[in-house]
């Protein structure tokens, strides 16, 4: 059948155009329900910076203790890191009073972020102290 024929059959231009708008309606229906689905929410970065207490600014002062609380706190980390939700984690390598660490993550939201913050067994345990800020990762180095 030619292109003039199938044109020229009634037949044919009611099935074009049911087919038409049957796509018309399937390509409206499929649009609507997309809009209503509420865009995946991305989380939220932020960062804590962690400060020994005073009590430990000497090395000599770890207890075994404190030892193992500090080795849950890198447990914790490596998990997180695995997972996707730490960025990075580390400290400064100076000494007493000048050490500090950071934690970069992601959470929902902030009352998630204090959570893991306050989670951490480094804090819940007293041997550090730590302060939450919001965080955006501008650019960040490709690993080799």
């Amino acid at each position: 059948m030619s292109t003039a024929q199938v044109h020229s059959h009634p037949h044919m231009k009611n099935r074009s155009r049911q087919l038409f708008i049957s796509l018309i309606c399937i390509f409206s229906i499929v649009h609507a329900l997309n809009a209503q689905q509420p865009e995946a929410v991305r989380p939220k970065q932020f960062i804590y910076v962690l400060r020994l207490v005073p009590r430990l600014y000497a090395d000599s002062a770890w207890t075994k203790e404190d030892n193992a609380v500090l080795e849950r706190h890198f447990v914790r980390f490596q998990k997180a890191a695995k997972s996707g939700q730490l960025i990075l984690a580390g400290r400064t390598s100076e000494p007493g009073d000048k050490t500090f660490g950071i934690a970069i993550f992601e959470a929902p939201d902030e009352a998630a972020a204090r959570k893991f913050m306050e989670e951490d067994p480094a804090v819940a345990n007293g041997l550090m102290t730590a302060e939450l800020h919001p965080f955006t990762v501008a650019l960040q180095r490709k690993n080799p």
